[in-house]
Order: structure tokens, then C-alpha cells, then sequence
């Protein structure tokens, strides 16, 4: 029992941290909402533009890549799996999640809208605060990891051995 919530800790250690490294990689790869300012009011440069529900794309697409890796990594290290392993896994997953969310609003453009309109002067194009609109997507990362691992268990896990029938044998 001490061995498997041991197992579980280390993996959801594992995969928590990992999400340091999806904070970073959304924060490089989503598109730069792009706003002006016109001394009284900030507006989207291009209205008809589509980066704040690219950035949520992004996002969800790693998460998906992330879980897809992370089901594929525990399995093949933790094969007996268990609950223990599931547990970790997807609570570490679920926080992951949320640490890259944070992570790459924190380290993204200021949220402080007005006071970087007013920085930069008027009539010059700045970059908008990066925002996960559909909270949905932090989903994305645990649900992959659990449907990866589900698949890789069923095809690959250990299996029951075969019961021994419990009538007697046939006479020749």
C-alpha cells in the first residue's frame, strides 16, 4: 500500500510540474491580441480577428499533447497500474493545467489594460493580456491523460489470468 501512494505522489509531482513547461509553451506559441488606443477608449485593432479564441486553441491542443504524453510515460513506467497511478495522474494533470494557465497569464502582456494604452501612447498598436476564455480547455490536459491511459491499459495491461473450471475432468 506505502509503495503505491508513494508511486502516486511521484507521479502527480511529476506531472504537476510539468506544467511550468505548458505555461511556457503557450505563452510563446498564442497569437498577440492586438488593441489601439485612441486616448479615450482601447479597441481591438482588427474586430473581425480571431487570436483570443486562437490562444484558447493553442492551449487546449497542448494540454491534449501533454496528456497524450504524460498517460503514455506513466503507463509505460507504472504498467501494473492501479488506482494509486490513475489518481495521481489525473490530479496531477488537473493541476498542471491550472499552474499553466496561471503561469502564462502572469508572464504574458500586462492585464492592466488602460495603464499600457496610456504607456504606449495613442494610436500605436500594443499587445492584449493573454486570456484563456473557455475555462473548458483546462479539461483538455486531464481528459486526454485518462483516455490515453485507458486505451494503453486495455491493450497493453496486465491481464487476469485465465480461471481453472471447477467441475472435474471428462473420463476417456
Amino acid at each position: 500500500m506505502r509503495t503505491e501512494v508513494r508511486q502516486s505522489a511521484v507521479i502527480l509531482a511529476a506531472v504537476t510540474v510539468s506544467g511550468l513547461l505548458l505555461g511556457l509553451l503557450w505563452l510563446w506559441l498564442a497569437p498577440r491580441v492586438p488593441l489601439i488606443s485612441d486616448g479615450k477608449a482601447v479597441y481591438l485593432r482588427n474586430s473581425e480577428g480571431e487570436q483570443a479564441i486562437g490562444a484558447d486553441g493553442v492551449f487546449a491542443f497542448l494540454g491534449l499533447g501533454f496528456g497524450a504524453v504524460g498517460a503514455a510515460l506513466v503507463f509505460w513506467f507504472r504498467r501494473s497500474g492501479g488506482i494509486a497511478v490513475v489518481l495521481g495522474l489525473a490530479v496531477g494533470s488537473l493541476l498542471a493545467s491550472l499552474i499553466g494557465w496561471r503561469l502564462g497569464v502572469w508572464l504574458g502582456p500586462t492585464s492592466d489594460v488602460a495603464a499600457h494604452a496610456r504607456a504606449v501612447g495613442k494610436g500605436v498598436v500594443f499587445d492584449g493580456p493573454l486570456k484563456l476564455g473557455a475555462k473548458g480547455t483546462l479539461l483538455a490536459w486531464p481528459l486526454a491523460a485518462m483516455a490515453v491511459h485507458l486505451g494503453l491499459t486495455a491493450l497493453f495491461g496486465p491481464r487476469d489470468p485465465e480461471p481453472v473450471p471447477h467441475w472435474p475432468a471428462a473420463e476417456a
